[in-house]
Formats: structure tokens, sequence, C-alpha cells
């Protein structure tokens, strides 16, 4: 691989050439520090656009946030006329990705607009006018240039509704949008030549894409089966240097490690709690040995008073069930608990069983709010939290038993179903 000569920040902005039909006309912001107030950026992040050259016109594919529209511009003149450009491809309608389109359009308003077609909607209200041209798209449609073909992959919710990559066939060339992008600048724009940027790489994933893994794979089965020669994404490095390695990483972090230690048939059942006297823990034990008492569920019990929060997101991620237990201090759950559901955000839950109990003294609303916060979350909570004031009796933790055995039969789908008491409503 040629190495990049360094663009300067202080000087004329220069498109860059990644093949003779194909420039960089992005922008550098190596000061952001923060990205949707979420990301922390400690290199910055480019906004990376594109200029395509076929024989029969030219393709600009994204283009910057608003405030390095001036960039844009001036890379974009230094490679293309505006009366050449034909087709402006929008991956993604984030505005760091359509800062720069208005006054594109108005400067080249014979260019058509292509965009997924959920992007629709969206474009207008970027826009807000109804008079332009536009041409929605997917999988497998394409759209020429003469000598160079684009064709489109509908990839949504990566991480938007609207997401979509474009496929360069003649050069083996995938404009992936965010899929593959992080959070990095590096005026040497290249993979091989930019500085280490590994941690910013998988902390994108984990904060972007990790919660859409269901959509990451179904993106990779569009994507695998291509000739990739480079993977240009929408930010960070340009992945020139072995594409296919970044492929091979994303397949591996939407996998679940779980499903490899677990046997056909089995289901997971994970117990969270915190207890301030013993009592809740005394709960957490009887519903693990009632969930135990269940063939082929897999039920760990966790005592988040001795455990860091962050590697439980992991086990949760690829779990089956999730139980948690919490005493009511204050009127409230506490927060050792709070913290573990605020950290599930970045993670989908969808259709997972869930479960609450505790034990409380003079109220016990801990155990109905983090039941609210479960369904927030997109969990089934198919049975009504259990709260025992107090130290449990011999009953009460019978009922805890029983309590932990239910849930277990639901997860392995051998609960019977039951008359709903309209008291149990109240």
């Amino acid at each position: 691989m040629s190495h990049l000569p360094v663009i300067s920040l202080n000087t004329i902005p220069q498109a860059v050439a990644l093949s003779e039909r194909v420039h960089w006309v992005g922008a550098l912001d190596p000061n952001l520090r923060n990205f949707d107030i979420i990301l922390k950026t400690a290199n910055g992040t480019s906004y990376n656009a594109y200029v395509v050259r076929g024989s029969e016109g030219v393709a600009v594919i994204d283009t910057v946030k608003e405030n390095f529209a001036g960039d844009f511009f001036t890379r974009l003149e230094a490679v293309a006329r505006y009366d050449e450009i034909k087709v402006i491809v929008l991956n993604h309608l984030e505005p760091d990705h359509t800062g720069a389109l208005p006054e594109l359009m108005r400067r080249a308003p014979q260019a058509r607009v292509y965009i997924s077609q959920k992007a629709q909607s969206m474009l207008k209200a970027l826009l807000k006018q109804d008079h332009f041209e536009f041409t929605p798209v997917i999988t497998g449609d394409t759209v020429s240039l003469g000598d160079r073909t684009l064709q489109f992959l509908h990839t949504p919710y990566l991480h938007w509704p609207d997401t979509q990559c474009t496929y360069l066939e003649e050069e083996a060339i995938l404009f992936s949008g965010d899929v593959f992008g992080c959070h990095f600048c590096d005026s040497r724009l290249f993979n091989d030549v930019v500085g280490d940027f590994r941690f910013s790489f998988e902390y994108y994933y984990a904060h972007i894409m990790r919660p859409f893994k269901e959509f990451v794979n179904r993106a990779l089965t569009l994507i695998e089966p291509l000739t990739l020669n480079t993977i240009l994404p929408a930010h960070g490095p340009l992945l020139r240097d072995q594409p296919q390695r970044y492929v091979q990483r994303y397949k591996e972090l939407s996998r679940s490690a779980l499903q490899s230690e677990i046997n056909e048939g089995e289901k997971t059942l994970l117990i969270f709690y915190i207890s301030s006297y013993g009592n809740t823990r005394r709960m957490a034990e009887a519903i693990y040995e009632g969930a135990m008492s269940v063939d082929n569920v897999r039920v760990s019990l966790y005592d988040l008073e001795g455990s860091e929060i962050a590697p439980f997101v992991d086990l949760i991620e690829g779990a089956d069930g999730l139980i948690f237990g919490t005493p009511t201090i204050n009127g409230d759950a506490v927060k050792p608990v709070w913290d573990l559901l605020s950290s599930l955000a970045v993670i989908n839950l969808k259709a997972k069983l869930g479960g609450v109990f505790g034990s409380y003294g003079w109220t016990g609303e801990g155990v109905k709010m983090v039941e609210d916060r479960l369904r927030g979350l997109k969990l089934r909570v198919p049975i009504p939290g259990i709260r025992i004031k107090l130290i449990p009796t011999e009953e009460e933790t019978q009922l805890c038993r029983e309590f932990g055995h239910e849930l277990a039969l639901d997860l392995m789908g051998l609960r019977q179903a039951k008359v709903i008491d309209i008291a149990d409503l109240v």
C-alpha cells in the first residue's frame, strides 16, 4: 500500500484519490470530544464523503456536517463540476451526513437523489420542501454512471431505519455508511497508516451497532458474498488494507458467545439481587431453588453488591430470562439495580422473560417500579412480582420457590395459562 501524504488542516482542503475514479471529499473534525451526547471522541471524528466518476456522469456519496460544508465543497470542486453530478446517494440521513445536502442540491439541481425506501419521509422533513427529484431503492437496485455501476444494499437499523450501503461493482468498493465506521480522526486517512484505532472501532460498535445485532447479522449476509477491495465508511479510517478483517470482526461481535456454552434445548435464566439485611437474599436463594427444579433451565445467581456492572451486560445479552431482586428503600428500588438496568440500553432485550422480587419494611414500591422498567425495555413479565415484608416466613419462602419454578416453566414454554384475577391488576 502506498502511503498517503498527511492532510494539513491549515491549508486549502485537498481531495484525496482513492482510485483513478474515486475520491474522498469529506471533512476532518479533530477537536470534537462528544458525539450525539452519548459517545466520547478522544480523537475527534471525520465526516467521510466520496465522489465516483463514470463515463456518463459523477455520483456524490454522502455529504458532511453543515459546519464543515466549506471543506466539502472545496474538495468536491477540485475533482468535479456541478453540472457533471448526475447522482447523489445518501446512505444515511443523520445531520452529520446530510448537512451540506441542501446547498449541494442548489448547486447541482439536475442531480437525482437516491435513498432507501424508509428514508423518504425523513428526506422531506430534512429539506422542508416537496419539489425535488429522488428515487427510493432496495437491495439489488442499481444506478449506472456508464462504465461504473452503483448497487444498493438495504441495511436498516444500522443504526437508523433508513440506513443502506452502496457497492461500486467495477472496483469492489463498499460505501458502508455507519457500518464498519468509528469516531477516529487522523489526517492520514487509511487504516494501514493511521494511528491505532482498534479501541474506537470496538467502542463505536458497542454503542452504535450492538443494540441492533439482529440487523447486523442480516446485513452481513448481504456483504459477506461481495468481493471487497476497500470499505469506505462514513466515519473514521478508510479500510483499504484487509477489509475482510472488519467484516469478520463484526461477525464475531454480533454472535452470542453463550450459545457455544449451552446445550441444544437449554435456556438460561439469570437472577440478580442486592440485599440490605439478608431478606432479599433469602428470597433470591429460594427463587433459584425453584427455577433449578425445571429441566433444561441453566440458572445463575448473582449478588450485585459484590460485582461490577459492566460484565453483566454481556451475560444479559445472551440470556433468555432475567429476574431482579431489590429491597425498597425510601420508596424506591436501590441504586445498583437501577445502574444495571440503565446499562442495558445498548442491547436488545425484546421478548426476553423478566421477573422482579424484593423485601421491604414500610412500603414496597421498588418491585413495581422495576417491573415497569422491564416492560419499557420490551421484556415480557408474565408473572406479577413478588414482595415480602421484612423476614420471609417458611410459607413465604415456599412462595418464592414457586415463583422461580413458574418463571422457569414459562421460559421453557411449559407453564399452563392462568386465569387472571382482577385483584392482581389493582
